[in-house]
């Protein structure tokens, strides 16, 4: 029997998956037939979520807020109606699924099943309605992170607000690696953020296990499936694909280029053919901060400024206007702002070209760059970010019945809500 006759089950069928099931075969053995509750984690935060049932008339989807996982996965807006409590449902068409898209779903819901963190993307409950599979996760108020780049940060976030949000990112990548999990598709599309500040990383359906049968591998040469839009955040290793292949670090490579995704308001490479992209990655060529507008040669000259701005971070920044030097006519910029040394020295790190020169996610959480970020509360990002509230209406009419969404395919490159 394939994976994708377990998962098409009768229509009219809802079965949960419990916590003490376990398989390396088939994620059948996870479908019981009880159709009343299913495992509910509780929250390391004490942000517990009353408990989830797994009948789907206990949710009223309010509204589709993203697609996932190749565009088989719409993400949306529900409420649970015996407690009133907002969540994230991603509903995933299994009879569209390939035995590839299968396979790394049984292998996101089983791994997924043992974390426990407050920086990695809660599943309240996971369980199939006839051939649908659904996983309730915690509403993120703020959504992503490359959200929040288009809507009110399109030319890049400031120091302190990256600083907040990859602190917290790198936290939950800290705690998969120590885990013996790679999770192969960091980018700020992947970086969540809570209406009270909290900040998790989602996207795991290519989170692969060094750990199988008891034995830990060393590296790993599986190519991530379904990977073509995560392209420009993977390290040279892992796109070379040789025999040396990739570990953790892999990871570290992506962290870098995120930084820069943050800093920048858009992506390295995404506007090079993908071929070219790969030979620049090999060659080793860097992306550094706000690429447009600085360098880090500027910055180094400038960085002994007393005019410099206290950037919260603990090194002084310099945050001029631009306009009447030489080097804003140069660049044919009205305005620039550049970056403090240490977090050119964060992305440098991460983006060294040989994986054994950057550091591991517990070293990087050590950064100068991260050093007062560790004192902040969450209270500090939400100073940074528009209110919550005003990303969504305050009355949303419900859909009253839940039906199987006809699904409009996007362009990957269009998607930034990739739960």
């Amino acid at each position: 029997m394939s994976l994708l006759d377990c998962f098409c089950t009768s229509r009219t069928q809802v079965e949960s998956i419990r916590s003490e099931s376990q398989s390396e075969t088939s994620i059948h053995q996870y479908l019981v037939d009880e159709p009343a509750f299913s495992w509910v984690p509780s929250s390391p935060r004490g942000n517990e979520m009353p408990l989830c049932s797994s009948n789907v008339s206990h949710y009223e989807l309010q509204v589709e807020i993203g697609k996932g996982f190749d565009n088989l996965t719409s993400v949306y807006l529900a409420r649970h109606t015996p407690s009133g409590t907002l969540v994230t449902i991603k509903i995933t068409d299994l009879e569209s699924c390939s035995e590839e898209h299968l396979a790394a779903l049984q292998n996101e819901v089983t791994l997924s099943h043992f974390f426990r963190h407050p920086n990695i993307t809660a599943y309240w409950t996971v369980f199939t309605a006839g051939s649908w599979l659904w996983v309730i996760s915690p509403f993120m108020a703020y959504g992503s992170a490359s959200h929040l780049l288009k809507t009110h940060f399109p030319e890049g976030m400031s120091e302190t607000l990256i600083g907040n949000i990859l602190f917290g990112a790198v936290r939950g990548l800290n705690y998969l690696h120590q885990n013996g999990c790679i999770h192969r598709s960091i980018k700020a599309s992947h970086i969540l953020i809570s209406g009270d500040g909290l900040v998790c990383l989602s996207g795991l359906s290519r989170l692969y296990s060094l750990v199988n049968h008891g034995q830990k591998s060393k590296a790993v040469y599986d190519f991530p499936p379904f990977s073509r839009s995560v392209h420009p955040w993977l390290s040279p290793e892992l796109l070379r694909q040789d025999l040396y292949g990739y570990n953790v670090k892999s990871d570290i490579y992506s962290v870098g280029i995120t930084a820069c995704e943050l800093a920048n308001g858009q992506v390295p490479y995404q506007d090079i053919h993908r071929t070219q992209m790969l030979l620049q990655k090999l060659k080793g060529s860097l992306s550094y901060p706000l690429e447009k507008n600085a360098t880090l040669q500027t910055e180094s000259r400038l960085k002994n400024s007393r005019s410099g701005v206290d950037s919260g971070i603990g090194e002084s920044v310099l945050v001029s206007s631009l306009t009447h030097t030489v080097t804003s006519e140069r660049l044919h910029t009205p305005s620039s702002k550049t970056f403090s040394p240490a977090f050119h020295s964060l992305v440098e790190l991460c983006l060294q070209q040989d994986p054994e020169k950057r550091p591991s996610a517990s070293t990087l959480l050590s950064h100068a760059f991260f050093r007062q970020i560790k004192e902040q509360t969450q209270d500090s990002i939400l100073s940074l970010l528009p209110p919550a509230c005003s990303k969504w209406p305050v009355a949303i009419p419900p859909v009253s019945t839940w039906t199987e969404p006809k699904y409009i395919l996007m362009d990957e490159e269009d998607i930034d809500w990739e739960f």
